[in-house]
């Protein structure tokens, strides 16, 4: 099963999707399983080359709180049962369940870490497991003599996000025009009646704005302000690298947020700055070197070294080449999604996933379509755009 191109937009859609990354593909494949024919229009050359395939591409459902963790555990339930629920077998996913792995060198953090796991198991999530650090060595022995505990959770792991996204507009047989960007938006009153884009105009009452860093600026285009900050995000790529044990479940630092997982023979490493500024979204992100030196150099306060001191060995020998991909996190000011209409009737938005995109937007953008087709009313809806923002900590992976 081949994704639907069509070399120009028709005159006319039931459903205009704005935005061909991951959430843009969820919300084409959710639409035609509620019986609609979307239109989804990228206006790159191709789909998913922004931000979805920068991503860490991972899944977990230890999460901070109960509305995360129900919201993600719907979204794995698809993942791993992706060709029989897609109905094609042309994308594989690449399910790898490792687990994820949070090591802490801190009494105190530990002391969290055991609260949270009180909680997760009270909501349901009864396979974390509480390691002390004798325990955490037996199984994962790259790990440092100075973590004194962490929790981790075995059906946690890692998928494909480029492949998740292609399957998932394969699967929902949208017509698909890359190279297509919205320009505009037609609206009589306050009703959508089109959408302008560099290929003419398509009249449409529906349409969803899932363009990722950019789906503020197209909001715009229609008066409508998204309340979103975009933040500047990096990975640091090492493939081909034998130190690291491609057995190695995601092993985060919870101390300080850095973390790496197995991959193409070697490993991806992130480190998530709160204190990065804002920024303006942009067609080319400008990779940032500091990171990979903070996350390899073994004086760095955030190295991966610090609690995997293979990595000091790396960094030592200095033969192994990596390099780096760049994205986006779309901020919301609750690091929830933004999903639901706008003020302009017919016009949906699905974004502000803050970093959890690949493995939130399957669920969310089935309760997006849900709503737009009247089977959520907005009021029932968690993620609406004008709900009231709760600051809290940030769950940052």
């Amino acid at each position: 099963m081949s994704v639907n191109y069509v070399a120009s937009p028709p005159v006319s859609a039931e459903l205009v999707i704005i935005g061909g990354g991951v959430v843009g593909a969820a919300t084409a494949w959710h639409a035609a399983r509620a019986g609609l024919k979307p239109l989804l229009i990228e206006r790159r050359p191709a789909l998913c080359t922004l931000t979805t395939p920068a991503s860490t591409g991972a899944f977990r459902l230890q999460f901070d709180n109960k509305e995360e963790l129900d919201l993600v555990r719907e979204s794995v339930e698809l993942f791993l049962n992706f060709a029989e629920v897609t109905g094609q077998t042309d994308y594989d996913v690449g399910i790898r369940q490792q687990g994820y792995l949070w090591v802490t060198t801190d009494e105190r953090r530990a002391g969290h870490q055991r609260a949270l796991v009180e909680e997760q198991h009270a909501w349901g999530l009864g396979d974390v497991e509480l390691l002390a650090g004798d325990e955490v060595r037996a199984r994962w022995p790259y790990v440092t003599p100075e973590v004194v505990q962490a929790r981790f959770r075995a059906g946690d792991g890692f998928l494909d996000p480029k492949a998740l996204t292609m399957g998932l507009v394969a699967s929902s047989r949208a017509s698909v025009v890359v190279g297509c960007a919205a320009t505009g938006f037609e609206v009589t009153g306050r009703r959508l009646t089109g959408v302008k884009t560099s290929a003419g105009t398509v009249a449409t009452e529906h349409a969803v704005i899932a363009a990722g860093p950019f789906s503020g600026v197209v909001a715009l285009l229609a008066g409508v302000e998204l309340p979103v900050t975009t933040v500047a995000r990096h990975k640091v790529v090492m493939a081909d690298l034998p130190a690291v044990p491609q057995y190695a479940p995601m092993t985060v630092d919870d101390d300080t947020g850095a973390h790496w997982r197995p991959a193409l023979g070697g490993a991806y490493l992130l480190y998530t700055d709160p204190a990065t500024p804002s920024s303006p979204p942009a067609e080319d992100v400008t990779p940032d070197a500091a990171l990979a030196w903070a996350l390899l150099d073994p004086s760095s306060p955030v190295s991966a070294a610090r609690v995997a001191p293979f990595w000091k060995e790396v960094w030592d020998l200095g033969a192994a080449i990596w390099s780096m991909q760049s994205g986006f996190y779309t901020m919301s000011p609750d690091h929830r999604p933004l999903v639901g209409p706008t003020g302009i009737d017919g016009l949906y938005v699905n974004s502000g996933y803050s970093g959890h995109g690949i493995m939130a937007s399957p669920a969310a953008s089935r309760i997006g379509v849900d709503v737009l087709i009247g089977r959520i009313a907005p009021p029932d809806n968690p993620f609406r755009i004008d709900r009231a923002f709760e600051a809290r900590a940030r769950d940052v992976l």
